[in-house]
Formats: structure tokens, sequence, C-alpha cells
């Protein structure tokens, strides 16, 4: 779509040269980074419409680029463009967060619609940029927490955490499931939980001592209720 801006990241130049051209066409502004550490410096900088990503390059794959970004909290949508098309890297990389799958080679047409469609897609999904329960609002876009108006100062961890309690409201998790949904891996220090959870606390709560919103289920986990 006309004046989008996005983010190519191939290792091969004549790669990121051809897919340029195609979308200079469309009058979309392109940057190229030639690897995913080059990436992902430029995503902390500059605000992208859509990042078409590589998976197989040197330094890092496109799938540990889209774990990197997610975890961070960049809501980017991202592309694959990959030689591989096997139907694993495929369930993977949507998996992960990805919106869409290109294989290589590709018709220039066939790809500039997929983009173009891909585009319009977060377009209408922009319409839907907060979560609101109870007195707190959270802007998925900015990645900023407020209650009752006033913006919360969480860290980029505790960030994540919020934003996955309030759209899983009411819902119990073990320690276990939070590794897995936040930090996306199974063994993290054990008091590392009840560390963020009570730094959350602190934040959120008029009583740390006495949470109303987010409360510890004895033998379960944690849950997040706005009653």
């Amino acid at each position: 779509m006309s004046g989008s801006s996005i983010l190519i990241v191939d290792d091969d130049n004549n790669v990121r040269i051809t897919i340029k051209r195609v979308l200079e066409k469309e009058n979309m502004n392109c940057t190229e980074a030639s690897s995913g550490e080059e990436a992902l410096n430029l995503l902390k900088r500059t605000n992208f419409d859509l990042v078409i990503l590589d998976i197989n390059m040197g330094d890092m794959d496109g799938f540990e680029v889209l774990s990197t970004m997610r975890r961070s909290g960049l809501d980017t949508p991202v592309v694959f463009l990959t030689g591989r098309s096997e139907d694993y890297d495929i369930i993977l990389g949507l998996g992960l967060g990805a919106d869409d799958y290109i294989t290589k080679p590709f018709k220039p047409r066939v790809f500039s619609a997929m983009i173009k469609a891909a585009l319009r897609r977060n377009k209408k999904s922009d319409t839907i940029s907060y979560i609101e329960k109870g007195p707190f609002k959270f802007d998925t876009k900015k990645m900023k927490v407020y209650k009752e108006g006033n913006e919360i100062q969480l860290s980029s961890k505790e960030i994540l955490l919020m934003k996955f309690f309030m759209e899983n409201e009411g819902i119990v998790f073990t320690k276990d499931q939070l590794y897995n949904s936040i930090w996306n891996e199974n063994i993290v220090g054990d008091n590392t939980i009840m560390v963020y959870i009570h730094h959350l606390r602190s934040k959120i709560e008029e009583d740390p001592s006495n949470p109303k919103f987010l409360k510890t289920v004895w033998g379960l986990g944690y849950k997040f209720q706005c009653e």
C-alpha cells in the first residue's frame, strides 16, 4: 500500500534489491537489513508497517528474530520469505506470530499482492488497539498501561505480563504457563515469577499486600481479575 514503511531482512543482497524494486513500484518506503541483529537494532529505533523476514540467515535465523521481537513487545507484522516450504517450518513460523509465509522463488505480481494483503489485514486490526479491563487500559500499539487515565511505569517484562493477564482475565495460570508465554522457555529461576508478580502488584495495586486485581490462587498459580 502506498506510503507504507517496509523493513526487508535478508542476507542475500540480490534478494533485497529485487524486493525493494517490486515494492517501490507500489510507492512503499523500503529499508534494508542484511542480518537479524541489524534488523533488531533498526526495529528498536524505527516503527515499520511490515517486516519481510528471511528465515535462513547466517547470524540468527528468522525464527529467532521473530521470537526476540515478540518477547520484547514488538508486534510489527512479519511475513516470512524463504526457500524452505516444509509444513513444519510453516507451522512453526505462524505459531511464533508470523502473519504470512512466501516461498522463494516468487513472481513479483504475486509477491506484491501478498504484501499488500498483509498490510490491509494489519490496518484493519489497528482499529482495535486498546484492551480495557476495570480501571486499566492497555495501548497495544504503544505498549503502555494506564490506570484510571494515568500511565503506569512498567519494565518490558512487566508490560508483557500485564498484557497477557488482561487478555486472559479470570484464567488461572501456573508458573510454568507464565514462563512459556512470557519468557518463551520452560525453565527460569524458581523465584523469577514471584519477583515479577511482586513488582507488578506494587505498581498496579492500592495495597500490594492485599491485592485486588492480581491474585494468588494457592496451590495453582495466579490470575488477573477486575471485579
